[in-house]
């Protein structure tokens, strides 16, 4: 029989969830499917599949409960002619109760050549926040709360990140700062000074050919936050016959994960993630939901062999 939380539990958890996340630096979306939507997290990625590349993914977090996190994100990037140089764009709209946040960052990387198909590449973003909370939405708004009474609207803030990323045909590795700004700001309900504090992210993984139709691939990416406990979240999966990927991850302290994914041509992969909460909000949820669609212009066929595992 499932556990329905009580509707004042439900926003007192939301509501603290936001303020935690306010007063200590605003969380960056995270993702499950992070192996496969890697400009996310680091700009150095972008052109590093040799071919232009693009990226859809929608997540909702902690089903069942109103006003849960929801994000959607759009990538797109690819080489230029030299392939030393990649560009890539990525826009991101991130919900959770009463806010929304909307993040649009242009990247840039150059890749050194370091030897038969092993490149290092360091890259940078840039672009632009703007948050809007409109607490009118909340389910006990009360207009003579001060608290609830401050909205915010089309707040810009400025964003500026890098990110290193070096890798072969078998493995990869990273570590990035999505970014350096840190915006000061002043809170007239606590009269005080806060800021957003720095994110640390560091990647990795490889591929092993467990014979000619089966590929394994872990992964891992660790998260660190100025003031926040660290995060890891490992992953395993494999690729079979180049077309079906399956697998699972764990996220230290939040959520285990089953992954599956089609090849569904030769340009195009689907794949789907499900995380089952295992912290303090599991019996209050149904899960975690993130679908991942991407594109591959596959015009080399001599470079571009089977479908890239990351």
């Amino acid at each position: 029989m499932k556990l329905y939380i009580k509707p004042l539990e439900t926003y007192f958890i939301l509501i603290c969830s936001f303020i935690t996340i306010c007063a200590s630096a605003q969380q960056d979306p995270e993702y499950t499917q992070y192996m496969y939507n890697t400009m996310a997290v680091n700009p150095a990625y972008a052109g590093s599949t040799g071919t232009l590349e693009a990226t859809l993914l929608h997540r909702s977090q902690w089903v069942g409960i109103s006003g849960a996190p929801e994000t959607q994100s759009f990538s797109i990037h690819g080489p230029l002619r030299n392939e030393k140089v990649g560009l890539g764009l990525s826009i991101v709209n991130d919900k959770i109760g009463p806010s929304n946040e909307l993040y649009l960052d242009g990247n840039f990387s150059y890749s050194l050549p370091l030897g038969y198909e092993k490149r290092l590449a360091f890259g940078l973003k840039a672009g632009m926040r703007m948050l809007n909370i409109d607490w009118s939405k909340g389910r006990y708004y009360d207009n003579t709360d001060v608290l609830l009474n401050q909205n915010i609207d089309n707040q810009m803030k400025l964003a500026v990140g890098a990110g290193v990323y070096y890798y072969t045909e078998k493995w990869y590795l990273g570590f990035s700062i999505p970014s350096f700004i840190e915006n000061n700001y002043y809170d007239d309900v606590q009269e005080s000074i806060d800021y957003d504090r720095l994110h640390y992210y560091l990647m990795g993984g490889y591929v092993f050919d467990l014979n000619p139709n089966l590929k394994f691939k872990p992964a891992f990416l660790v998260k660190a936050v100025n003031g926040a406990p660290l995060t890891a979240d490992v992953s395993a999966n494999f690729m079979i016959n180049e077309k079906f990927v399956i697998g699972g991850s764990y996220r230290t302290d939040d959520s285990i994960s089953i992954l599956a994914g089609f090849q569904i041509s030769p340009s195009f992969y689907l794949g789907y993630a499900f995380d089952y909460t295992v912290g303090g909000l599991n019996k209050y949820n149904d899960g975690t939901h993130e679908f991942i669609l991407r594109y591959s212009l596959n015009k080399n066929q001599n470079k571009i062999k089977s479908p890239r595992f990351f």
